[in-house]
């Protein structure tokens, strides 16, 4: 039996009066966070919920979160992260795609209006029977949401013991969804031994002390701050400070105040940190801090030097993906370190170059990065056919060329699925350009990533018009961006009365870039 479940509990039963979840004022030991998760799991039995049905998740940085997340795995249930940005279509291809029985999604502000669109999407789907609001005001039993059923009303009765159901190593314990190059979102399935090894093997890569306490404003619903911030810092017995956006006065303040010994972000939030207000006590945020992790794409050097003076640090960098748990690989300063470098694989990881018919690339490459170990997905959810193209005898393939140097560093040249890295976020063109081409006045969409300061990289369609066609670009991004999440929708569009193309009919994105 290995439930991953056991991170919460494990440390419920070590430290109980330990401060779990710090949320603005709130205070959660990690016994009230896994009373609560049990009467989640309770909750999901009741109504129904069978081990291996899937369970929508959909919040930002909150106490729900783990609440539901750990509940639904000691019910024996799948998770499925949600991503808070999606539009009401998108949540509801998840819902279908993935088969969920269930959703719970944060009520939102009117910024961000996430429980309008889930509820909207929970309606259109056959077969998703229960939707539970999360509401935004603490303790709120009746919803905002007409006809909705709060999380707190739901749980009054529900018993604060629950038993784990058993499951196995191998089951399925999360689904998380990732773009590919045929448009629509897949579902890796990530089973309950590769997120415990993922989450062991990246403690170990962290320096450790007595109590750490981690700062989490990477969104759990993505796989990076789900294993290295959620999962890992459970396992350590450590504290979690929620922030569930993004701001660096903020985060700087919370680092000051709660003592903070862990950070990890993607490079725009570096940036982020770098431009706050110089107001808050910089030696106590140095003394505390101990370990920074930057993922999601390469951190400039000079950003990294910049951080390294500011906070005392080595920024730690390592490579992964959503369907590797996601940690492949690491760069790790205290045993040898390589700028530009994604490092080498991390404890039961192997990696290889390959070409594209699978065969090994031996010496510097380049070639495309297969990965095998313990991180490895156990496929996509019900798609055999990709599943066929990426996974062969255990290892799978990326779709990162890089190149390998004599002591086993690799590095990152290309990306041979085109994807755009857009302030951490995965962006992958063909999906948008599916969407793009739905406007009755689009001929032809190609879309491609650009340099931008902050975000890493900017997304620009290049469109071809119907002939007679006299869309401009403020109305094709404002259409866009009614049908694709707030991070996917492209920001600059450029009309052109031809494309780039090989004698084969593809368009040539390199040029276009």
């Amino acid at each position: 039996m290995l439930n991953l479940s056991v991170l919460l509990e494990d440390s419920t039963r070590n430290v109980p009066d330990r401060d779990c979840l710090v949320f603005g004022d709130l205070r959660l030991s990690y016994a009230v966070t896994n009373m609560i998760a049990n009467q989640v799991a309770n909750l999901l039995v009741s109504r129904g919920i069978q081990p291996g049905d899937r369970v929508a998740l959909a919040s930002p940085n909150t106490p729900y979160f783990p609440f539901v997340y750990f509940g639904a795995l000691k019910a024996g249930a799948v998770v499925v992260p949600l991503n808070v940005l999606l539009t009401q279509r998108e949540i509801a291809f998840h819902l279908e795609d993935s088969g969920a029985k269930a959703l719970f999604a944060f009520t939102g502000s009117p910024e961000l209006p996430l429980g309008e669109r889930a509820f909207a999407a929970f309606g259109e789907v056959d077969g998703c029977e229960l939707y539970i609001d999360l509401p935004a005001t603490p303790g709120a039993t009746e919803s905002t949401i007409e006809g909705a059923e709060t999380f707190w009303a739901a749980l009054n009765g529900q018993p604060g013991e629950f038993e784990t159901v058993r499951t196995s190593a191998d089951d399925t314990a999360v689904i998380v969804y990732t773009s590919g190059t045929t448009g629509s979102p897949k579902g890796a399935e990530l089973t309950h031994s590769n997120l415990m090894f993922n989450a062991v093997v990246s403690d170990s890569l962290f320096d450790r002390s007595d109590h750490d306490v981690y700062l989490t404003v990477l969104p759990l619903f993505h796989i990076f701050g789900q294993t290295t911030m959620m999962n890992c810092g459970m396992y350590r017995q450590g504290t979690l400070v929620l922030q569930p956006r993004f701001d660096g006065d903020e985060a700087l303040s919370l680092m000051e105040k709660e003592g903070v010994t862990i950070f990890a972000g993607v490079p725009t939030m570096y940036w982020g940190l770098l431009g706050a207000k110089d107001e808050h006590d910089m030696g106590t945020i140095v003394a505390n801090l101990s370990t920074a992790v930057s993922g999601g794409s390469a951190l400039p050097g000079e950003l990294l030097r910049k951080v390294k003076d500011r906070f005392g640090v080595d920024v730690l960098e390592g490579y992964g993906l959503s369907e590797t748990s996601p940690v492949v690989s690491f760069n790790n300063p205290k045993v040898k370190a390589k700028p530009g470098s994604i490092g080498r694989p991390v404890w039961g990881v192997e990696m290889k170059l390959v070409d594209d018919e699978f065969n090994d690339i031996e010496g510097e490459g380049p070639g495309e990065i297969a990965v095998r170990g313990h991180c490895v997905m156990k496929g996509y959810h019900n798609r055999p056919d990709a599943n066929a193209q990426v996974l062969k005898n255990g290892w799978f393939r990326t779709g990162d060329i890089a190149r390998r140097d004599d002591e086993g560093f690799y590095f990152i040249v290309d990306r041979s699925k085109d994807m755009i890295i857009r302030g951490g976020y995965n962006v992958y063109p063909r999906e948008l350009e599916e969407v793009l081409m739905t406007h009755p006045e689009v001929s032809l969409a190609a879309v491609v990533g650009v340099p931008h300061e902050s975000h890493g990289e900017e997304i620009k369609a290049y469109i071809i018009r119907e002939e007679g066609a006299s869309v401009t670009e403020d109305q094709l991004i404002d259409w866009a961006k009614e049908r694709l999440a707030a991070y996917k929708y492209p920001r600059i569009v450029e009309f052109r009365g031809a494309l780039p193309m090989t004698a084969t009919g593809k368009i040539l994105k390199r040029e276009l870039r």
